[in-house]
């Protein structure tokens, strides 16, 4: 599709009705969090990312693609590249969230860019959400989508050394990472079918979730400064995989948390956090 075409995605909306119960919950749980706490019960605060498993894809299974992904629709326009990848985003906190809230998602296309690379072509497609529970706003949040053509062999990005030492490691087992695929309801088969991520879009296994990463960057920067942040980006920089820990790691300056996920000394996805009193 040439730009004019694309340009006329832009402003498209959405609306979507949701919530986390407490089976959901206890699901999200037992998949990242931490195994001496109890899951969160009904009135109880929603973790932040969470969230990301009260809207998940309800496209039948005849409308999705070889890849999992559902076929393009009223949102995301067909863009010609068959590689598609949640490359980043950002949130700001505006009120908390708790289980069993209703909850309501408005999302809108806020830009869909084409353009050529010298690695090939790429196109970039950013979503806006705003999520609103009893309160009022809670979420305003930006999801930046990255579109690449299948290469024909991996070839990593240049690798970004870890910035600190290791503060704690997960092991990125394939259950997890189907676990996760699961709880937020992502059929993209890189993330539970091996033969497919190797045989067809070329990784050398099973590829980690970006959200994943985020919503474990996150729980560290809550446990390190004993409170939710109002802002949080990532971004992902070099992909991971299945089968070797995920370690992570931060810095601060100026009551700032700059977070890193890495795997061998090299980064994955890097991240900030802040409070208001930084901001």
């Amino acid at each position: 599709m040439d730009q004019v075409n694309l340009d006329a995605w832009v402003g498209k909306t959405v609306s979507d009705v949701g919530g986390i119960d407490v089976a959901t919950a206890a699901r999200i749980h037992a998949t990242i969090g931490r195994s001496d706490e109890t899951a969160p019960r009904d009135g109880t605060l929603l973790p932040p990312l969470w969230h990301w498993s009260a809207f998940g894809p309800t496209a039948h299974l005849e409308h999705l693609r070889a890849d999992g992904h559902p076929e393009p629709g009223v949102l995301l326009p067909p863009m010609g590249l068959p590689r598609r990848m949640w490359a980043g985003g950002a949130l700001s906190f505006h009120s908390p969230l708790q289980v069993g809230d209703t909850l309501r998602r408005h999302t809108s296309v806020r830009s869909v860019d084409s353009k050529a690379t010298g690695a090939g072509p790429m196109a970039l497609v950013t979503l806006d959400h705003k999520i609103y529970g009893p309160q009022g706003l809670a979420i305003e949040e930006r999801q930046d989508i990255v579109y690449l053509p299948v290469p024909d062999r991996f070839t990593p990005p240049k690798a970004r050394a870890m910035p600190a030492d290791t503060a704690e490691t997960s092991d990125m087992t394939p259950t997890l990472l189907f676990r996760y695929s699961a709880v937020t309801f992502n059929a993209h088969r890189i993330h539970y079918d091996l033969d497919y991520a190797q045989q067809v879009e070329k990784y050398p296994g099973l590829v980690v979730q970006g959200p994943l990463q985020a919503a474990l960057l996150i729980r560290h920067a809550v446990e390190t400064k004993k409170r939710l942040p109002c802002y949080f980006d990532f971004r992902a920089v070099h992909p991971l995989f299945s089968g070797t820990q995920l370690e992570i790691c931060s810095t601060e300056e100026d009551g700032v948390l700059s977070l890193y996920t890495g795997q061998n000394g090299h980064q994955g996805m890097c991240a900030t956090a802040m409070w208001e009193d930084t901001q």
